[in-house]
């Protein structure tokens, strides 16, 4: 079986981000193919898929199948023994929900707080619309941890789906300094700590390509050091 996901730059694209964690917490081999955002390689390697144009796509086999929730559930079926989602059937139901809702939701915090691993961590400001996404996100983040977290530092205790589709978000947390709970802020911590998510960030902080839509202090970007030994892609 041949998988490829292509997906974009590592510092901006959230979507990309929750198939890869996703596809790499349950140890499935794929091919990555990184195309950055804008350029006439991303337009050529998504032309002639019929997919939305946009990243993630995962190729199985000659077959694309777009939106990140998708590839993961598709990914979950070709690998039914592999731990995508909890095990117990109550948190399994309420990891799909959220998961689904994240897919779905959360519009406000995502415009204002774009995605950005490389810039330092720095406030801004939530207007009235995200700080409702945030009153929901903790919600949902305190809820699954003190029901089904005993087991671990992620919302259903080891790292399943769920955490891979809330990642970007708890990134935005921390980037953006937006003020947490202990409880939030602990997964936040867990998050960054998650290995294979310090693989993807080291490899974000080391990308050459800037995205004037996802920097808040354009014309200034503001960046972090990669770290050494890291090469950009």
């Amino acid at each position: 079986m041949t998988l490829a996901l292509i997906i974009a730059n590592k510092n901006y694209s959230s979507w990309s981000m929750r198939p890869w964690l996703a596809l790499k917490a349950a140890d499935v081999d794929f091919e990555e193919k990184l195309v950055p955002l804008g350029s006439d390689l991303f337009r050529k390697t998504l032309a002639g898929l019929g997919t939305a144009g946009r990243v993630p796509v995962l190729l199985d086999d000659g077959a694309a199948i777009w939106e990140s929730l998708a590839i993961i559930e598709h990914v979950a079926e070709l690998y039914p023994d592999r731990p995508f989602w909890p095990t117990d059937r109550a948190a399994r139901a309420m990891a799909r929900a959220v998961a689904a809702e994240m897919h779905a939701g959360f519009h406000y915090l995502r415009r204002h707080l774009p995605m950005n691993l490389w810039r330092p961590p720095e406030p801004r400001a939530l207007d009235e619309g995200g700080e409702k996404d945030l009153a929901r996100l903790t919600a949902i983040w305190t809820a699954a941890r003190a029901r089904f977290g005993a087991e671990g530092p992620f919302l259903f205790g080891r790292f399943s789906a769920a955490d891979a589709m809330f990642a970007p978000l708890a990134t935005r947390l921390r980037t953006y300094q937006v003020p947490m709970t202990p409880e939030v802020a602990d997964y936040v911590a867990a998050i960054h700590a998650y290995p294979h998510f310090v693989a993807w960030r080291d490899a974000a902080l080391a990308e050459p390509w800037e995205v004037a839509e996802d920097e808040v202090d354009w014309p200034i970007v503001k960046r972090e050091a990669a770290p050494q030994g890291t090469t950009g892609a």
